[in-house]
């Protein structure tokens, strides 16, 4: 079970984003065991995902991530992300750098980009959480930089368009 490929519908996108949907585009390609991926912004916005085009909620087929659209992981990754930042500061426990959840039908890991947006992948129950991790550090490593408010911005805007 492979994750769908994210389509680029804007070709008006700027150079920026037409390289975070390649980011994208290659995580979702290169690591087995993805079912969906979503980039959220701060705010828990949806600014890019693996299957932007599923907007509508299709409660027979569940192969491409959590039920319903692709919003549906998003809201997910920004509570895990809330949840998981209160409990390190309750605890003093610094910033939080990824999350792991491991369940009997799959797998979320939820990592912080560098202006605290989140990078959240649903994964089958049999990926290797290793690999999974280290794509998701490069994928964080290489858009963190480049996730500007402006370009921030222009993703929730392209991410409507697909609507």
């Amino acid at each position: 079970m492979t994750a769908p490929t994210p389509a680029l519908n804007n070709s008006a996108l700027s150079s920026e984003a037409r390289n975070l949907h390649w980011l994208l585009t290659n995580l979702v390609e290169e690591v087995p065991g993805l079912l969906s991926v979503a980039v959220v912004s701060s705010d828990g916005l949806l600014l890019l995902s693996s299957d932007p085009g599923r907007n509508t909620e299709t409660p027979s087929d569940h192969s491409g991530g959590p039920k319903g659209s692709s919003a549906d992981l998003a809201t997910i990754v920004s509570g895990v992300g809330s949840l998981t930042i209160g409990a390190a500061k309750l605890m003093d426990g610094g910033g939080v750098k990824q999350t792991m959840v491991a369940m009997e039908e799959g797998s979320l890991f939820v990592m912080s980009i560098s202006d605290g947006s989140l990078l959240g992948v649903h994964a089958t129950p049999d990926c290797d959480m290793s690999v999974i991790a280290y794509h998701m550090a490069l994928f964080v490593g290489r858009a963190g930089h480049v996730l500007t408010p402006e370009l921030r911005s222009e993703l929730r805007q392209s991410m409507e368009s697909t609507r």
